[in-house]
């Protein structure tokens, strides 16, 4: 937990930009910022993992998806064809998204 906190921090300050300069909501300026923070990370693994070196520890990844960042986990693996065969990727990310699609059905109620 403790690598991810840079990353979150990241996320959220995108978010709080994207929260004060846009009209969307909070909720989906919080999936926004950490879904592109999330999206990097998982790019930088998978060049990390190309040109050994420090690796981004799985578990980082999983709270990162699970803390919003959902979209960009997605799109980071289909995108960089990274974690795509580890089922407990997609079991995280199965469970963050339907999460996630409820916080959105609840706060735009």
């Amino acid at each position: 937990m403790q690598r991810a906190v840079p990353f979150l921090v990241v996320g959220a300050a995108l978010a709080a930009a994207l929260g004060l300069l846009t009209p969307i909501g909070w909720v989906q300026s919080w999936l926004i910022g950490l879904g592109l923070t999330t999206f990097a990370v998982y790019g930088w693994d998978k060049a990390r993992a190309k040109t050994g070196g420090w690796r981004v520890p799985e578990a980082t990844l999983h709270v990162l998806a699970l803390a919003g960042g959902v979209a960009g986990a997605w799109a980071g693996r289909a995108v960089f064809r990274h974690k795509t065969r580890k089922r407990e990727f997609t079991v995280v990310l199965a469970i963050a998204t339907v999460v996630w699609a409820a916080v959105l059905v609840v706060t735009s109620a």
